[in-house]
């Protein structure tokens, strides 16, 4: 499983495993986990970078209607993950 690795607001590397990826609207979503398996906290990130930028620049999805429409997409790609808000 393919892993990214962040620094939190203290600098610490925090390191998240990438469930699925998809592109809506033009833009690239993460779904990522704090655990490989299991029970795991996980966040929808949408890469915000320009077309110009060479490196991805990932935020945490948080309005809601963006949230909830997202989390639709990752649980029909994911058939057998149900995911709560």
């Amino acid at each position: 499983m393919e892993k990214l690795i962040f620094q939190d607001e203290n600098g610490k590397p925090v390191e998240f495993c990438i469930l699925e990826q998809t592109r809506v609207n033009g833009k690239n979503y993460l779904l990522v986990a704090d655990a490989e398996e299991g029970d795991g906290e996980c966040l929808i990130l949408k890469d915000t970078a320009g077309d110009s930028d060479q490196e991805s620049l990932y935020e945490i999805v948080e309005e809601e209607q963006e949230l909830d429409a997202l989390l639709g997409v990752f649980e029909q790609l994911l058939d057998d993950v149900e995911i709560r808000k």
